[in-house]
């Protein structure tokens, strides 16, 4: 070996909240910045800085300290200051492969906002878990390293390779026996607050940690990293090191005060040193007794307080898929300003909720109020940019809007055809014409429904409500109340890809009812119902049969309810030993027909569940006190789908315990599937053989993004939901998918106990049931997951909103339209406006290459036409030339598990 450089890395791990709320740490981390700034100042600390892997901590600091921000500037400019290359230190698991890349520009774009460029390290210190495709985020921004801890059990050795789901290969630090805390706990002796210093003692400690580090490298690169959990700089135990810098440390050996960036340099230099390799995600349970080790996995985060969970999912659906893509129609056909303040805007305040403690639902209970607000924010801006750009596409269809009708538009955000039934509610005008069955007991409002050609579409009426309250506004006006008849109908709809229909509502005429046949409905009895593919039956206790008529398969004893004692916390499912697991399965249900009709058919399934009380924390057992679980439950098949959807409402009056609902697959596997960021992941069924070897418990609950299939070459389930992150496929014949509704705890961080993570309330649960021939389409799952995340969304207008939207222009947009179709197999992740192109970014989830071809349609033609196509990084850095766009096409070949950026050009 040549010389050994020691780089001594100052930083602090910075939960921005946990078990304290976010003023309280912010309230230190002025103060500690403070001390940073002044020692960089004075000389007494030599600097850099490093900003824990993320750029979020120096705006709070300057949202306080504003004057400071040339100050912060010149030492970031200096290299003082290290910053990024994240926003926010986040879950991996919790949030999309989409959102961590957004989380990554970020941090990147406000480092270099203080005159820096941004770190290329990737630091992941404490995160629950490692994503398989994060080796492939982390290089399309140029990042050639990562630092890990959790969630991976290779603890001989400091230095490894990761390979990604997709082959890429990243060198990987894996911190030591305390992880990022080490150098706090075997030097600073952080974990003893009440310890006096002395010099001595902290030399000789200094040189012990430097001995077990040199061993423990195979470069001559050795990190000596001091950044424990909201740590200040200490300097006692800092002026011993600055003592080992100025004197020769060893013959072939020195000590620089140095980053993270620095010291990957020179790993990478000697990259062939490094034999150990790891692969995919990482997601082991910590193995070595301490002191060994001590990497916890952490698995319970992905089900504590699940309403974050769903909120999380409802707004990166909000903004990825609707915002962003519908703003972006609306510049390319309409010219409109494309609202990239408001998105940025929109961005912060979702991002802000995806630090690991506040996505993961382990703080306190203030921290979590405070996310309320914050997801509130995006979404109420995301749902004004959906409505204001698809309401500017509608205004703009060609054609006028006649008296006595009502037009509807609409809109489908994926890139691929669509067509079934589907639900509108329309805003019926009260003065429009009404019918009556027999004797009058009900106006019902008249009226017939049209397609672009004139065709009369039919539709079955599920529900009414009349004399709603709505409102316009207008931009020199005040506002304008008025009311509406909302009628719920359920209807067919063909919608191309990416664009939109255009539906005419018209009023009925006088007295003549506008009905359409209702029969024969899909209901085969008071508990049954079958299209072409399936025949669901509700069973006494509610739980359903289903048989797949394409194969001749039967599923059995679906939607069974499981609930179980958790005398856990945000972090982990905590497991009683005087337990009882109950089932639903000896319960009475009540089965009531909703809806029955050729369209939609629908039955409520109410289920009480007797269970405990509550965990008696003083006798350690579920309370003698009953309670009912009200378990409310949709259950409704459409003509010609191969999927069952359910809506669930708990009515949650139980503590202490956990819900789950069970799907019994009947397969013969040994593995099963389940989405991940840019990834499908294949995982054993079966539980580790020497698992009761290892300190931390492992768990049969893992991550999905949205859905899990277990399957063989004749039958199989899959079960796809939204904002519902934690499934498993248990080791049992039946081979069962548990979903993990709710898990209700009262443990939170340093307190006594807090209410909030008991989730006591109303909560609503989506989820559909898609049995399987055999090996499923990996893509169309993926599509499921963003049909259910996403759904379709319409714009009502009388002829005074289109006149009001257009502004005296005329139309100038075909009924139907499309922006862009994608075929082949790959999924979109996000379409928006970068730079004045069109950036388009999806992935192959599949273990094949695929031919994926992209295809302008009408919106994205005409005289200002995007020309020509680019491949981008991650960053939107171009990757090579730009390639002209032949007649409105581009094909291209995707490899197994890789993530592709395009960019579209104008000419």
């Amino acid at each position: 070996m040549g010389t050994r450089r020691l780089h001594y890395v100052l930083s602090t791990h910075w939960d921005r909240e946990w078990y304290q709320t976010f003023q309280d740490y912010r309230y230190r981390l002025v103060h500690l910045l403070d001390r940073v700034f002044e020692g960089l100042a004075s000389g007494e600390l030599a600097g850099p800085f490093t900003t824990d892997g993320q750029a979020i901590i120096l705006e709070d600091y300057l949202e306080v300290r504003p004057e400071r921000r040339e100050e912060v500037c010149q030492l970031a400019r200096e290299g003082k200051l290290v910053i990024g290359p994240w926003y926010v230190m986040p879950d991996e698991f919790l949030v999309s492969g989409e959102a961590l890349i957004r989380n990554l520009r970020l941090g990147r774009q406000v480092a270099r906002s203080f005159g820096a460029e941004p770190s290329n390290a990737g630091f992941v210190c404490d995160i629950f878990g490692h994503t398989s495709q994060l080796p492939q985020i982390l290089a399309g921004f140029g990042i050639r390293g990562a630092f890990i801890w959790r969630g991976c059990n290779v603890t001989e050795k400091r230095q490894l390779l990761w390979r990604g789901a997709d082959g890429t290969v990243l060198p990987a630090y894996r911190f030591g026996r305390r992880g990022y805390c080490s150098y706090a706990f075997s030097v600073r002796h952080a974990f003893t607050p009440g310890r006096l210093f002395d010099p001595e003692e902290a030399d000789q400690d200094l040189f012990t940690y430097i001995q077990e580090e040199l061993a423990a490298t195979d470069t001559d690169a050795v990190l000596l990293f001091d950044g424990g959990d909201h740590q200040e700089w200490d300097r006692d135990v800092y002026n011993v090191l600055k003592r080992r810098i100025a004197l020769p440390y060893e013959e072939g050996m020195e000590i620089v005060h140095s980053s993270l960036d620095a010291y990957l340099e020179e790993m990478l230099a000697q990259v062939e040193r490094l034999q150990t390799q790891v692969e995919g995600e990482l997601r082991e349970p910590g193995r070595e007794p301490l002191p060994f080790d001590s990497q916890w996995l952490i698995p319970g985060v992905l089900s504590s307080r699940v309403w974050i969970k769903q909120a999380n999912a409802a707004c990166q659906a909000l903004l990825c898929h609707w915002a962003e893509p519908m703003a972006s129609l609306a510049a390319c056909a309409l010219g409109r300003e494309y609202p990239q303040g408001f998105l940025n805007v929109a961005w912060r305040w979702l991002l802000q909720n995806h630090p690991h403690d506040s996505i993961c639902g382990c703080s306190i209970d203030a921290v979590h109020e405070d996310m309320t607000f914050r997801f509130a924010q995006c979404q109420r801006i995301g749902e004004r940019l959906t409505t204001e750009a698809t309401r500017q596409l509608a205004a703009y269809v060609a054609g006028d809007v006649g008296p006595c009708e009502l037009r509807v538009v609409v809109f489908n955000p994926l890139p691929y055809p669509w067509e079934g039934t589907t639900e509108l509610t329309l805003g019926i005008p009260p003065d429009w014409n009404t019918f009556n069955e027999f004797f009058g007991y009900e106006p019902k409002p008249a009226f017939r429904i049209y397609d672009e050609e004139g065709r009369e579409i039919p539709y079955q009426r599920l529900a009414q409500a009349n004399r709603r309250s709505r409102f316009r506004t207008y931009r020199v006006r005040f506002p304008e109340h008025y009311t509406t008849n909302d009628v719920r109908v359920s209807l067919p709809l063909s919608l191309p890809p990416m664009g939109y229909a255009t539906l005419t509502v018209r009023e009925g005429e006088p007295g003549l009812p506008t009905r359409h046949p209702e029969a024969p409905g899909l209901a085969t009895s008071e508990r049954s119902m079958a299209n072409e593919n399936l025949e669901v039956t509700i069973e006494e206790n509610g739980s359903l049969t289903i048989t797949d008529k394409r194969t001749g398969q039967t599923y059995t004893r679906l939607l069974t309810f499981e609930d179980c004692a958790d005398i856990g916390d945000g972090w982990y499912h905590g497991v009683a030993v005087n337990d009882q697991v109950l089932t639903s399965t000896a319960c009475r249900a009540e089965v009531a027909l909703v809806h029955n009709g050729p369209l939609l058919t629908t039955f409520r399934v109410r289920t009480a569940m007797p269970v405990p009380k509550r965990f008696l924390f003083d006798s350690m057992a579920r309370s003698e006190e009953r309670t009912d679980l009200i378990l409310d439950s949709l259950v409704s098949l459409r003509p010609g789908t191969d999927r069952v959807e359910i809506e669930t409402t708990v009515h949650n009056t139980a503590e202490d315990h956990r819900l789950r609902v069970l799907f019994p697959t009947g397969a013969q596997a040994d593995t099963y599937l389940a989405d991940a960021a840019f990834d499908v992941v294949e995982r054993p069924i079966a539980l580790r053989p020497d698992r009761h070897l290892y300190r931390e418990l492992e768990v049969e609950t893992r991550p999905q993004q949205t859905w899990t299939a277990v399957y063989d070459l004749t039958r199989g389930l899959a079960v796809i939901s939204t904002g519902l992150m934690e499934s498993a496929v248990r080791d049992l014949p039946e081979r069962p998918i548990a979903l993990t509704l709710l898990r209700a705890t009262r443990r939170t961080v340093m307190t006594d106990g807090e209410p909030g993570g008991q989730l006591l309330g109303k909560w609503t649960f989506r989820y559909w049931i898609a049995p399987l021939m055999g090996a499923p389409d990996r893509v169309r799952l993926g599509r499921l997951g963003q049909e259910i995340a996403c759904g379709w969304r319409d714009v009502q207008f009388l002829a005074r909103d289109v006149a009001y939207y257009r502004e005296g222009a005329e139309g100038c947009l075909p009924a139907r339209a499309s922006f862009l179709q994608m075929t082949g197999e790959a999924l979109l992740s996000s379409l928006r406006q970068v730079d004045g192109g069109l950036e388009v970014r999806l992935y192959n989830p599949t273990l094949a290459p695929s031919a994926v071809t992209l295809i302008l349609g009408e919106l994205a033609q005409g005289a200002n036409a995007y020309t020509a196509i680019q491949a981008v990084n991650l960053e939107s850095a171009p990757l090579g030339p730009a390639e002209p766009l032949t007649g409105g096409r581009y094909t291209l070949e995707v490899g197994p598990k890789k993530i592709v950026t395009l960019r579209l050009l104008k000419g």
